[in-house]
């Protein structure tokens, strides 16, 4: 039976939809539609969609989302509305012709236009007496006093049963346009360029997520270092969790359900699941840890952790070499090949990311907002918490003790020793042989010619010699280290965003920091 209609002056809940993009495990859907009838709300935000850290193709995920979003509360009685304006305006807007009484919103952990945007309209629904609430969602906490509490309230969130999706909302009396979703052309954009995107929505995010979870799981912890395995062996769900089509919790309930069924089986073959899924739990609680940083220091996105290592980097990038970084034109095969499969997919790895960003803020000694600017247009999952977090410490400025430098020769014949996934994406170098695929400059003129592949002709020479560029990077660090006010700097950033968990037990034979591959999903 359809839920009946709200009649013209009966109050109406407004939920707004940001990251969040779902029906399921939706608090603010659910508690607004146990209240009464509710006007579910996406507004399209020019000031969002024209920041530099936005891509065509994230439009092209966040539309799709919108479509199965919009098609999921149709079937419980009400669609989705749009509407493409400044936040602010279009609520006043909609509170000014309809009798809305409370507004409902998940908390956002975005980038500084988000977190101003959030402010504004917190500003607003103040001024119009009109109660604003926002609730968390995952393991980011609001207002976190210290982190010396964070573990427990992650643990407590994800122990709490998911929210069940309202079964029927009524539909609003007279019914509201419910607005077109825009085309790229429409806002702005250029055509969306990813050769292989996933498609958005809940429904493609949970089947990705069962299949991770019976079959592509089973050597996840092996698989996630080399981009030849990672491409299936890794989750994939990264889009899925940022855009908001899944929650945290509930890939996080859904991995420790299948590890206790795995456990309880006594199938040696079952059982061999329970270390891979028990790798991706962990790296779930990362994914939160790194992400309250960005919470508690919205400044992270513009600003040095440690503030000494302030005018260390020169301020501006430098633009040729910036470009031929982007474009996969360094010189160095596996730089080249991440970069081009980056700009083709969407995705790369954990490790490849940090080696990418490594070359760009050691061997090209940019400062890591203009390569961060970069990636965050390149990736699809771009997450502003873990983007932040990642680039400062894979740049040297958070505070952490290791320096992750990536000599990305070693690097590809550690991952990709016969130069597949050079090859696939770097084609100038089809032709030449795995012994000197990551490193072609060093084949004699004759080879050069032979193979196809004639540094500074076909491929370019290297655009930095690495060992020297590194001796560099390594100066510069250590003068910083030893000026007298950076420990203090130091221990302060590690007091307040410090993980307080004991770190790992290492392998026998660690081949990375352990702090390097957390965060693969």
């Amino acid at each position: 039976m359809a839920p009946p209609h709200a009649s013209d002056d009966e109050p109406i809940q407004l939920v707004w939809f940001k990251r969040d993009l779902r029906v399921a495990d939706h608090g603010p859907l659910a508690a607004a539609a146990a209240r009464g009838p509710v006007l579910p709300l996406y507004i399209v935000e020019p000031a969002l969609v024209r920041a530099p850290d936005f891509a065509p193709a994230h439009w092209s995920f966040i539309a799709e989302c919108l479509h199965a979003l919009r098609a999921a509360l149709a079937r419980r009685g009400q669609p989705l509305i749009v509407r493409v304006g400044e936040p602010v305006a279009v609520l006043e807007q909609l509170a000014a012709t309809l009798p809305i009484v409370q507004l409902w919103a998940h908390e956002e952990t975005g980038n500084l236009l988000s977190y101003q945007r959030d402010r504004a309209v917190r500003r607003w629904a103040r001024a119009r007496g009109l109660p604003f609430h926002e609730l968390p969602q995952g393991g980011v906490v609001r207002r976190l006093a210290s982190r010396d509490g964070w573990d427990a309230v992650y643990d407590e969130r994800m122990a709490r049963p998911l929210v069940a999706s309202p079964l029927a909302l009524r539909p609003l009396t007279p019914a509201l346009d419910p607005g077109p979703i825009p085309s790229h052309a429409e806002l702005g954009l250029a055509p969306d360029q990813l050769i292989e995107r996933q498609a958005g929505g809940e429904a493609p995010g949970h089947a990705l997520l069962d299949d991770f979870l019976h079959r592509r799981g089973a050597a996840y912890h092996q698989a996630l270092s080399s981009p030849h395995t990672a491409w299936s062996g890794c989750s994939r769900l990264s889009p899925y969790l940022s855009w908001g089509a899944l929650s945290v919790n509930q890939v996080v309930r859904a991995t420790r359900a299948r590890i206790g069924v795995l456990a309880a089986s006594g199938d040696p073959a079952d059982t061999a699941w329970v270390r891979p899924l028990g790798a991706f739990a962990a790296r779930l609680r990362w994914r939160c840890h790194f992400i309250q940083k960005l919470e508690s220091e919205p400044a992270i996105e513009q600003l040095n952790l440690v503030r000494a290592y302030d005018g260390m980097r020169p301020e501006q990038p430098d633009e040729a070499q910036l470009a031929a970084w982007a474009t996969g034109q360094t010189g160095y095969p596996f730089v080249d090949a991440c970069m081009r499969a980056t700009a083709a997919t969407g995705w790369l790895n954990f490790r490849m990311r940090a080696m990418v960003v490594s070359f760009a803020c050691f061997d090209l000694w940019q400062h890591w907002r203009a390569p961060g600017l970069v990636l965050a247009r390149a990736w699809l999952d771009y997450e502003p918490g873990i983007h932040y977090s990642q680039l400062q410490m894979q740049s040297g400025t958070a505070g952490n003790t290791t320096l992750r430098i990536y000599n990305p020769i070693k690097q590809g014949q550690d991952h990709d020793p016969d130069g597949a996934f050079v090859r696939r994406w770097v084609p100038e170098l089809a032709g030449v042989p795995a012994s000197f695929i990551h490193a072609p400059w060093l084949m004699p003129p004759e080879m050069q010619r032979r193979t196809g592949c004639v540094i500074g002709r076909t491929y370019p020479a290297p655009i930095v010699d690495h060992e020297a560029a590194v001796c560099r990077a390594r100066a510069a660090i250590a003068a910083v280290r030893n000026q007298p006010d950076t420990a203090a700097q130091v221990a302060a950033v590690r007091e307040r965003h410090g993980s307080r968990r004991p770190p790992p037990t290492p392998r026998r034979s660690p081949r990375i920091h352990p702090g390097q591959l957390r965060l693969e999903l």
